[in-house]
């Protein structure tokens, strides 16, 4: 098999890998840190029908997959790349990776074409191959070829070029290459959250603005624990945060960068201001504003710090979010009596009621992909995650329990995270869970956990 490079070539930042042209700048996670992408192709004339998985079918299942582990001139760092990515693909719910156990073929040649009889004789329908080699230079290159078994084939094939500190994210970024050619969809696996870290009594609780990685992983703290944080909200273009911080004084809406640590104060609003949350733009904030028994809606421009007000009533209006296109916002209210799901034009006017089911509906937060607003509902002493789509129909709950809350959307639409609290249990933990509310898993982390805001892709 002739193994050729294509001239197509991704950085991060501006870095030359060889002599290739490199038309396209990827964010990275820590400055000054590069990584770059060649394409891995193969040529094959014979056609075929290509290997992928419809992932809304009735009675799915998961596309079974082998990922073996990739070698290398560090064994155990090699190993650590593939467990990631075995790990990520089982979580989403759409994949089911054969045990090692059961491999036939052991020792797997990277830069030959796979023996398929033997991947076919244990029902994989796809199989990942990889290695990680070091440059005298201390950089790691990881490389990996996705082939569909029952074509022959290969799918998909890049090399990652980058500093040893970033192989966990090269192993995330893989994972979404790997899902991308099979679902068709958007990843979601190099992306962060968000969340607030609560320690100590649960009387005098230490909440702390912290940040991780989808999988838990890599977990650090954005503010100290001197003042109460609430209710964090990512920027959808940027890794700029938005929360609600209890200091001295009236509380305060603060936007602070996820990577650097700097924040600054949204705007100084007399009483009280919450639910904070960006614009599909990056441009504005809309929040709540609090005055006497009542709370309306307000939008703030980042850049001219000048306010609008988009509702005027004398009800509680809270928890805004913009739709995708930026055209209207989904909100709470108790306008007629009872906390209810409205829909209004971006810049303010008629709000139309969308939620009627039985029970309390709060926090709605509108997909990326504009096709469903999630919130959480409350009925009969019990808390549901669920989903509409923006004009009410096709109600779904996802999951459902003692108290679950504060649905926030994966960027591709399909998955959501929230924060659960379990009858007789101390604290709160953050569960992810999917459109159908088939998969439903707990994402790790150190200590008690709550709000949690999903980043948009980080390349």
């Amino acid at each position: 098999m002739t193994v050729l490079l294509s001239p197509t070539c991704f950085v991060i930042p501006a870095l030359r890998f060889k002599d290739y042209v490199m038309p396209r700048i990827i964010r990275p996670v820590f400055a000054g840190l590069a990584l770059a992408v060649l394409a891995l192709t193969t040529f094959n004339t014979t056609a075929y029908a290509e290997l992928s998985i419809t992932v809304d079918k009735g009675n799915f299942q998961p596309m079974p997959i082998a990922i073996a582990d990739f070698t290398g001139t560090d064994p155990a760092s090699a190993a650590q790349v593939s467990e990631i990515i075995r790990n990520n693909l089982k979580r989403s719910g759409i994949f089911q990776p054969i045990d090692k156990a059961a491999f036939i073929e052991k020792n797997i040649n990277f830069d030959a074409t796979p023996n398929f009889a033997s991947w076919k004789a244990i029902n994989a329908q796809a199989l990942v191959t990889g290695r990680v080699t070091k440059d005298a230079s201390g950089k790691i290159k990881t490389e990996f070829r996705l082939w569909d078994v029952l074509a022959g084939q290969q799918l998909n094939g890049q090399q990652y070029v980058t500093d040893p500190v970033l192989w966990r994210r090269v192993s995330h970024i893989i994972s979404d290459g790997i899902y991308s050619r099979l679902t068709g969809e958007k990843g979601f696996f190099d992306t962060r959250v968000v969340f607030v870290d609560e320690t100590g009594p649960k009387d005098k609780r230490v909440k702390r603005l912290a940040i991780m990685d989808q999988d838990g992983a890599n977990m650090r703290y954005l503010t100290d624990g001197s003042e109460l944080v609430v209710t964090p909200r990512f920027s959808p273009n940027s890794q700029e945060v938005a929360y609600m911080s209890f200091g001295d004084g009236d509380p305060k809406v603060y936007v602070i960068n996820a990577d650097t640590k700097q924040r600054e104060v949204v705007g100084d609003f007399p009483g009280m201001t919450f639910a904070p949350r960006f614009s599909p733009d990056g441009q504005k904030v809309v929040m709540s504003l609090a005055k006497g028994s009542a709370s309306n809606i307000y939008a703030m421009d980042l850049r001219s710090r000048a306010t609008t007000r988009l509702t005027d009533s004398n009800a509680i209006d809270t928890s805004p979010s913009y739709s995708p296109d930026g055209s209207q916002i989904v909100f709470e209210s108790d306008r007629g009596g009872t906390q209810q799901i409205y829909v209004m034009p971006a810049g303010g006017g008629a709000a139309k009621r969308i939620s009627f089911g039985e029970g309390r509906y709060s926090t709605p937060v509108w997909s990326p992909k504009g096709d469903y607003i999630a919130f959480t509902r409350q009925k009969a002493g019990t808390f549901a995650i669920g989903i509409m789509k923006p004009d009410g129909s096709g109600e779904r709950i996802l999951t459902e329990g003692f108290h679950n809350e504060g649905p926030t959307w994966a960027p591709n639409g399909r998955y959501l995270m929230f924060f659960r609290d379990q009858a007789g249990n101390a604290g709160s933990h953050v569960f992810m869970v999917d459109t159908t509310g088939r998969v439903e898993v707990q994402v790790p982390t150190q200590n008690f956990s709550s709000d949690p805001a999903w980043s948009p892709l980080l390349n």
